[in-house]
């Protein structure tokens, strides 16, 4: 293994011959120039980038074609048939181009969407910035019709960053690239009964939008091209790359309640280095202030639910005074307070005619703070806990009403590539060193540890581990409990050559070493009961973990005629911890019509490795459960706890992919794509429903219980260019159907889960994973240009969602969220070349979540919801007594902020 590494890098010095060269100036229609443009030798990896006076200059290979692009402009071609080559490109008006340049799919080559065999979108940095939204991975949410994401109701950790996904994958199964790099993932393992639950996926929140060029979101499975982690695609960031312009922007919003206020001010501008080098570089500052959206509170639901008595503060007449007082119950949900600090760098440099020098580094600090539930008086009482009234009052009973702990988040991530890029007759070979990590810390503040054990052999008295005195507590009501981090090495080697016109093929090879770490937390945060709403890791549960894999693939495409392209990859992957996989992918494409049809298709198979937080995650936890909150706990695979029980080991998941599409572009401005794919997913690795085996002995762990079929159609169309008055429209409509995403075949128990009449993977698991995200998903948009003024108006409408929550596990009920549509709003006007002005308004018509019931038909659900007051008690179950009547305790299918008005303006220098 060693030796053919040590090859690869041998190859890569062998390849230094002559070639002729180009060059020229690349200008607008109005003869500006136009630095950044993409000039690339088409069929190759070899190309530049236009200087500040929009000038390139390349070696390319005798009879080349260059391909010149640029977002915003459309794509031109030229033969190198002269030694300098000037072009005018023409503006376009926004939308998905089908003859888009990308880089992402294919390890031969470059192609464009036409000449791809797969389907890939791309959003250019004025796709993501016109949405107006805060963050990237919202920005996607209201571009791409496949892509979901929604902040939870109960964050805790989950606050820091949401879980997200593509065609109902999970965020574990979607690749995250920068500059076609591998990310490193998050540390955080969502944990939370919420979509994604016992998954992570790398932070894209944290990337900041001015940083990119573009995006290109490969939808269809990927992991004979890049190994792990992509069975449901690959999102490749393009980083910017402008050396000589520059810009800031100052934003600001709020939310038509009056809250979620945000703050920001990014910069992002570029240097040449030298002759041949270029440097750019991105700072964004935000803070974002905190959103809240409580229901109301019922008052005979929470007398119900605590278990009312006729003495002390937990009685009706009693708990009826507090929520006048405080109809929310003092509960604080919607969306956390952030503030965050993002860096960004991209540049290289030629070296020489055939080698360039590249890197790239980014550093995000995040800060989040949270709340847990609000206690009120009559859920932690005086009476069960005398020192609260001087903890959180003046001592007196009356004086005391409640506390709410609150969780704050501490997030560092970073990522850094150096590389070198080799080109010499025909030859690209690419070797390059990334390395990546996330670290997270965590503090509970305004809490207490009331944790008792029988210190004086009464059993009848409480003894509380930090109050000797039982009106007097002694322990901190600050915690620390603990973090996690994960950090990765990545090495690639990547070669690939034409052999001739009609044939290409790429080798390569990649090294990763990963390492989690669980930290330990204080003792008074762990210790016993633990801190009140977040316990602490436990010194057993905290430390070090790690492993590595090394590998291998192979690529090859053959253009059969000039319409017929086949392509197929092959990959060997070894992991330390669990063994090997091999893996191949075969594609195929067919043009006709003078390229205005396409014909499209893939079959491929895949893997993802468990995750080392999948592996050895372990710990206690508060969740919902019928009837209250309850501690649980998560025991690791590799655990005595484990083999006690009999849970095995994780193994990889294994997919196989089938995808078939169609593409057209019958007039130069229409442009479509069409794609049925179907994802089958063998032993998918999720965590366990909780198993009661015994009175408080709640456990659950991570394991490869299921199957899972999806299938689904995913439509792009674009009109661009369209005359109206003196302006020009472009209409974009794209969307996702979830055709099926199902279990394939029965749960596979084990023994000791199926010895107490249990499963591992229950029907509120199954919904979450199967039927929480919307079931189709439709974008609607249309932009218009006149003069110095943009209008765009965009609908999204989000399909039925179905959660399973707990309290319906046996009651044949289903919560639904019913289809709805957010129309965003934008307008932007340039006021000078240097000066524009941009106002959007997300969700004009502040349209929110709505959920009903559903029944199955079954007597006894049909006897639920025709009785008035038992219905009543379901719906407070569901909200935890109105505290989240909008979303229920696990979730909707889009936020529920409503409208929020968002003012930036930006100045270019």
């Amino acid at each position: 293994m060693k030796k053919i590494t040590l090859l690869f890098f041998l190859l890569n010095a062998t390849f230094m011959l002559a070639q002729r060269e180009v060059s020229g100036v690349v200008k607008d229609k109005t003869g500006t120039p136009l630095p950044g443009v993409n000039v690339q030798e088409k069929g190759t990896k070899n190309g530049v980038s236009t200087d500040s006076e929009g000038s390139y200059k390349l070696s390319v290979n005798e009879g080349a074609t260059l391909i010149f692009s640029y977002i915003g402009y459309n794509t031109a071609t030229r033969s190198a048939t002269t030694a300098i080559i000037n072009v005018d490109l023409e503006e376009e008006t926004g939308g998905q181009k089908l003859d888009e340049v990308v880089v992402t799919g294919s390890r031969t080559s470059t192609r464009t969407n036409t000449t791809s065999a797969l389907p890939i979108d791309v959003l250019s940095a004025k796709d993501l910035t016109s949405t107006g939204q805060a963050t990237f991975d919202k920005a996607l949410q209201y571009r791409i019709p496949s892509f979901n994401t929604v902040n939870t109701p109960v964050n805790d950790a989950t606050s820091l960053l949401d879980p997200y996904e593509i065609r109902n994958m999970g965020p574990s199964r979607t690749l995250i690239l920068i500059n076609g790099k591998r990310k490193n993932l998050s540390a955080l393992v969502y944990v939370q009964t919420s979509p994604g639950r016992g998954e992570t996926g790398a932070d894209i929140s944290a990337i900041p939008t001015d940083a990119i060029e573009r995006v290109e979101i490969l939808r269809d499975g990927a992991s004979a091209q890049y190994g792990s982690d992509a069975i449901a695609g690959v999102m490749n960031i393009i980083l910017k790359k402008n050396s000589n312009t520059g810009s800031a922007t100052l934003r600001t919003g709020i939310t038509s309640e009056g809250d979620g206020e945000t703050f920001g001010l990014t910069i992002n501008n570029g240097t040449t280095v030298g002759d041949s080098g270029f440097v750019n570089y991105t700072l964004d500052f935000s803070k974002t202030e905190m959103a809240n959206r409580p229901g109301t509170v019922d008052a005979d639901g929470e007398f119900n639910y605590w278990g009312g008595t006729t003495a002390g503060i937990n009685t009706l007449p009693d708990i009826k005074n507090f929520l006048s007082k405080h109809p929310d119950a003092g509960n604080i949900n919607g969306s956390p307070e952030t503030a965050a600090a993002k860096f960004v760098i991209n540049g290289g440099k030629d070296i020489n005619d055939h080698t360039q020098f590249y890197y790239n580094a980014a550093y995000v600090y995040k800060k989040v703070n949270s709340f847990a539930n609000y206690r009120t008086p009559y859920w932690r009482t005086t009476t069960d806990f005398p020192y609260l009234a001087s903890l959180f009052g003046d001592g007196t009973p009356a004086s005391y009403q409640g506390y709410v702990p609150s969780f704050e988040g501490e997030l560092n991530d970073y990522n850094a590539t150096i590389g070198y890029k080799f080109e010499q007759d025909g030859w690209n070979a690419d070797a390059s060193f990334t390395t990546g990590g996330n670290q997270q810390n965590y503090t509970v503040s305004n809490s207490h540890n009331r944790s008792q054990e029988d210190l004086d052999g009464d059993p009848t008295t409480p003894d509380f581990i930090y109050a000797p005195d039982p009106n007097v507590y002694s322990g901190p009501i600050d915690f620390n409990p603990g973090g996690v981090g994960f950090t990765h090495y990545v090495g690639n080697i990547d070669i690939n050559k034409r052999l001739s016109d009609n044939f290409s093929f790429a080798f390569g090879s990649e090294f990763r070493t990963e390492t989690f770490e669980v930290r330990e937390g204080d003792e008074a945060s762990y210790i016993g009961l633990g801190a009140d709403s977040y316990q602490g890791n436990r010194p057993e549960n905290s430390g070090k973990f790690n492993r590595y894999n090394v590998g291998y693939y192979l690529s090859a495409s053959l253009d059969a005629t000039k319409d017929l392209l086949f392509e197929g990859t092959i990959r060997y992957e070894d992991y330390s911890d669990f063994g090997n996989k091999t893996v191949w992918k075969l594609s195929s494409r067919y043009k006709f019509i003078d390229d205005k049809i396409t014909l499209r298709g893939s079959v491929s198979t895949g893997f993802r490795a468990p995750t080392l937080h999948q592996i050895y995650t372990q710990k206690v936890q508060s969740s919902f459960a019928a009837g209250g909150i309850q501690l649980e706990g998560i025991i690791n695979n590799v655990s005595s706890a484990a083999r006690l029980r009999g849970v095995p080991s994780l193994k990889a998941e294994s997919s196989t992919n089938y995808t078939v599409g169609i593409g057209i572009n019958p007039i130069k401005n229409f442009s479509a794509t069409l794609d049925y794919y179907y994802i089958s997913v063998k032993d998918r690795i999720v965590l366990g429903d909780k198993i009661t085996f015994s009175p408080g002995n709640i456990q659950s762990f991570f394991t490869n219980a299921i199957d899972t079929k999806t299938s689904g159609l995913d439509l792009v169309a674009n009109y661009r260019n369209i005359g109206l008055g003196t302006g020009k429209l472009a209409i974009n409509l794209s969307g996702n159907y979830t055709i099926e995403n199902a279990l394939d075949g029965d749960v596979r128990n084990i023994a000791s889960v199926e010895a107490v009449d249990q499963s591992v993977f229950g029907k509120t698991s199954e919904a979450l994973l199967l039927t929480s995200r919307p079931e189709f998903k439709v974008i609607l948009g249309a932009d218009y240009e006149i003069d110095k003024f943009t209008f765009s108006l965009n609908n999204t409408v989000f399909g039925p969602a179905k959660f399973k929550n707990a309290d319906l596990y046996d009651k044949n009920l289903t919560v639904e969220f019913l289809t709805k549509m957010v129309t965003d709003l934008g307008i932007s006007y340039r006021a000078t070349d240097k000066i524009s002005l941009a106002l959007n308004v997300n969700n004009l018509f502040n349209v929110l979540p709505e959920w009903e019931l559903k029944s199955d038909g079954s007597a006894g659900a049909e006897a639920i919801m025709n009785d008035p007051a038992t219905l009543k008690n379901q719906i407070n179950d569901l909200t935890f007594n109105g505290r989240y009547s909008q979303m229920t305790y696990d979730g909707s299918h889009f936020s529920q902020l409503g409208t929020m008005m968002n003012l930036s303006l930006n100045y270019k220098f």
